[in-house]
């Protein structure tokens, strides 16, 4: 894994990059052969002495990706560790139960009895629970976002009256808007 550590209002000391990419590289384990990939690590303080830190790892049919805020950039390093390991477990049980059914072995992931580590059950059951029919309106991102106020969700799908595609406006944890676009 190559590591990119970048700083925001924040220096990143030789400490700070060995902690990341010791914590970092223990996920390897999950994995037969390690996997190329390119680990945007994003460090950032505020004022209110708190501290940001995300990781975004992407490799093939995989993207893994956490932030955490914490007053202790270590500690909170240590959370995103204990996230993207549960993103690891969660999507080796999915993949494993699917390649199981088609009666393939999935050779991506190490299993966790060759690693001596305990088989953890899925954190929540992925079953379909209800579903909902509608037709898009075209309009535009900003009538997205007031229907999705009205209604009281945190996201909204449409169509995009400019590109007659299929759009999602979210609302982020920072309290503004995110648009994702099909392509």
């Amino acid at each position: 894994m190559n590591f990119n550590v970048r700083g925001e209002n924040i220096e990143v000391t030789p400490a700070i990059r060995e902690y990341v990419e010791k914590k970092i590289a223990k996920l390897e384990r999950y994995f037969t052969e390690t996997p190329e990939a390119n680990v945007h690590v994003n460090l950032k303080t505020y004022n209110d002495k708190k501290s940001k830190v995300e990781v975004t790892i992407p490799i093939p049919n995989l993207v893994l990706r956490a932030e955490e805020i914490h007053e202790d950039m270590y500690a909170a390093i240590d959370l995103i560790t204990d996230k993207l390991e549960r993103q690891i477990r969660k999507h080796k049980t999915k993949v494993n139960r699917k390649f199981r059914e088609k009666g393939n072995v999935q050779a991506l992931f190490s299993t966790f009895e060759e690693q001596g580590a305990p088989v953890i059950e899925e954190e929540q059951d992925l079953e379909v629970v209800r579903q909902k029919s509608f037709d898009l309106k075209p309009m535009d991102s900003e009538e997205a976002i007031l229907q999705m106020n009205m209604l009281g969700h945190n996201f909204y799908v449409f169509m995009n009256a400019e590109t007659n595609l299929t759009n999602v406006v979210y609302k982020r944890r920072d309290g503004r808007y995110g648009l994702i676009e099909a392509q």
